[in-house]
This record gives structure tokens, C-alpha cells and sequence, in this order.
């Protein structure tokens, strides 16, 4: 609802065009002079002011050069309503600051029709202004990003987008040069490598994809919606087992869930699972057991995954962001370190809480605990 500020030393005056624009959605404020009104203006927030131009005083010009003065009202327009009709007159309006002029007496066709013409400015001025804050928001952001991008990151991707991108590209070009002289054996061995490495690339790209969204849902809370999402072993299983079968190791997975409405999407929730056991496969031998378990606690859903690999060191922990990997010389692993970081922003964003408990050389376990759903 648009807020109108009336500047008027004639109450009689803001009567009239109360009574003009009643049937408006429209609320209407009044000051009798320019100071009462200039110390009112972050009281009335005006969208609009209708300001007269003959009052005893400070004039109506005057006040207007006083407002336009103060860079917070400067967007707000300025409707004069005067007496006078010389060109000279509406020309120092005008210049004054004002954005427009209605002449007494007073029309009521007229200044409806002016003051909707100047509101609809005014709101084609905040929609810019709000996205030009958006802008700026994601500018930062980015910044931000970029400022963690460096580092590891520096040398880590070139490395991780080449070697998918160059796998393909090998392939591909073989395939275009010796196609005749394969067999179809060959064939689809080659495109088996090639789609390895394209579903390689694509999962790195979504990562990166994941991250910048949730860099921007952070500085921008406002815009989270709230969802939710039943946990129970019957939706999680299968999907863990399918990618644990990659591994070899869909045996070794172990559920002891106790299932609850969680507030998160389906989408985040799959993110959090998948990157953690993933973490859990690759880190730990065949044949060892990576638990999966939940505990309801008060408000909140504990979520435990739990292996026997080779753990982290304190320091390491300390230190877990995007675009760091440990130790990657030593265990020569692929990645770049992003899982952990995806995971710990997700549950952030969520109002949950993430920690991560370690003996080097010998177990983890990652807790994450999610708030309940209530209906």
C-alpha cells in the first residue's frame, strides 16, 4: 500500500484530496509546513509527496530543494500543487526538484491520474534499485568465492577438468580415425571410458554449480523456502547401495535408521547422504563397515555415517573448505575436495549442525543433525 505524505498549512486542503483519493489504496499523511514534514519522513516512509507551493514561511519551492537534498528522499517524487500558471512559475518547480505540477483548484480526474502516473515511476525505481541490490549481493558472493577459489583450487582444477575433457577427446578422435578397423568389443570398451570420464566431468560441474547456488541461498536467506523431506532406510537405501555396487561394496553398507520428517528438501538431502558415503567407500578398505544410523533428539535428527578408514587429524578437520583435498599425493585420489564443504553449507542453510569426529589411521564419524518437520 502506497504511503502519500501531504504538505499542506491549509488542512481543509488534505480534506480535499483525502477525499479525492478515498477510494484509492492509499495512505495518507499530513504535515502543515516543510520542517514538520522533513523531521516526519522516516516516520511516514512517503512513496509520494503532494506538496503546495503558497504557505506562510518556508514556500513550498524551498522545501522541495530541502528534500531532494537529502539523498535518502531523493528518489521519492515530488508532486507541486500551485496556484500559479506563469511558466516562469512551474519552470522553478521544476527546478526545485519537483517530478510534476497540478494546478488549484484541485481536479479529482486529474490528480488521480497524476498520482498513479508518479507512483508507477516510483515502483519501476524500487524494482531497480532491489535487483540492483541483488546484483551487488552476488557480486560479493563471487567474490568471496573467488577469494577461496584461489589456492588449491589454482592447480587442482586445470588438472581435474583436463583429464575427463582429454579422455574424451582421445577417444573420441580415435574412434573418428580407426572406426573401421575395431570391433564392435572395441567399440564399446572405448565409449565406456569415454562415458566415464563424461559422467566425471559432469559431476564436477555440478558441484560447482551446487556450491554457487548455496553461496547465494546464504547471503540471501529470504529466498529459502521452507521444505521437507520423510527419512526412512526404505527412500535412502537404495540409492547408496546402487553407488556403493561401483565399489563393490554394497554389502558393506549397515542402516540402523529411525525415520522422522526432516526439514530439507529431497535434493539436499540426497547431496548430503551421497557425498558422505562416498567420502566413507573411497576412504576405506573392501570389506569394512560403513554405518548408516539416525537418532531422533529432542528437536533435532542425528544423522551418523560412520567408517573404519584413515581417518582425518585434528588439523585436518580444522582446515575442511572447498577445493582442498588431503593427502592427495599420498593416496593419488581424484576430487577436489568440494564434498565436505557442499555438505557443511547444505546443513547450514538448514539450521543444522555439522561435526566431524576422528582417529587418524583408523575411523570417522561425520554427524549431521537436521531439524524435525512440524505440520
Amino acid at each position: 500500500m502506497a504511503s502519500i505524505l501531504v504538505i499542506d498549512d491549509e488542512p481543509d486542503n488534505f480534506d480535499v484530496i483525502e477525499a479525492f483519493l478515498s477510494q484509492q489504496d492509499y495512505i495518507l499523511h499530513y504535515a502543515s509546513g516543510g520542517k514538520e514534514a522533513i523531521a516526519s519522513l522516516n516516520l511516514f516512509q512517503p512513496d509520494l509527496i503532494l506538496l503546495d507551493v503558497m504557505m506562510p514561511g518556508t514556500d513550498g519551492i524551498t522545501v522541495c530543494k530541502q528534500i531532494k537534498a537529502i539523498p535518502q528522499w531523493q528518489p521519492v517524487p515530488i508532486i507541486m500543487v500551485t496556484a500559479l500558471t506563469g511558466k516562469e512559475d512551474l519552470a522553478r518547480c521544476l527546478q526545485a526538484g519537483a517530478e510534476d505540477f497540478i494546478s488549484k483548484p484541485v481536479n479529482a480526474v486529474e490528480l488521480r491520474a497524476r498520482v498513479h502516473a508518479m507512483l508507477r515511476i516510483k515502483q519501476q525505481y524500487d524494482k531497480i534499485q532491489s535487483l540492483s541490490h541483488i546484483q551487488a549481493n552476488t557480486i560479493k558472493v563471487l567474490e568471496s568465492t573467488l577469494d577461496e577459489l584461489r589456492g588449491n583450487l589454482a592447480t587442482a582444477l586445470p588438472h581435474e577438468l583436463n583429464t575427463p575433457l582429454n579422455g574424451i577427446v582421445g577417444i573420441v578422435r580415435l574412434l573418428m580415425d580407426d572406426l573401421e578397423n575395431m570391433n564392435p568389443a572395441e567399440i564399446r570398451e572405448f565409449l565406456s571410458l569415454a562415458d566415464k570420464s563424461a559422467r566425471n566431468l559432469e559431476k564436477l560441474t555440478k558441484q560447482f554449480l551446487i556450491y554457487l547456488e548455496l553461496e547465494l541461498l546464504a547471503q540471501q536467506p529470504q529466498n529459502i523456502e521452507p521444505q521437507s523431506t520423510y527419512f526412512s532406510q526404505d527412500a535412502i537405501a537404495p540409492a547408496l547401495q546402487s553407488h556403493a555396487q561401483s565399489f563393490q561394496r554394497s554389502d558393506d553398507l549397515i542402516f540402523a535408521i529411525e525415520e522422522a520428517e526432516v526439514s530439507i528438501s529431497k535434493q539436499y538431502l540426497e547431496i548430503i547422504l551421497h557425498e558422505l558415503v562416498d567420502n566413507a567407500l573411497k576412504f576405506s578398505q573392501t570389506a569394512t563397515a560403513i554405518k548408516i544410523s539416525t537418532q531422533i533428539n529432542k528437536e533435532m535428527l542425528n544423522l551418523y555415517i560412520h567408517d573404519l578408514g584413515r581417518g582425518m587429524t585434528a588439523e585436518q578437520i580444522s582446515k575442511i573448505g572447498a577445493f582442498m583435498q588431503f593427502e592427495r599425493k599420498t593416496y593419488e585420489q581424484q576430487g577436489i575436495g568440494m564434498g565436505l564443504k557442499l555438505v557443511k553449507k547444505i546443513v547450514e542453510i538448514c539450521g543444522g549442525n555439522f561435526s566431524i569426529t576422528s582417529i587418524y589411521q583408523q575411523e570417522t564419524t561425520v554427524q549431521i543433525a537436521l531439524p524435525l518437520h512440524h505440520q
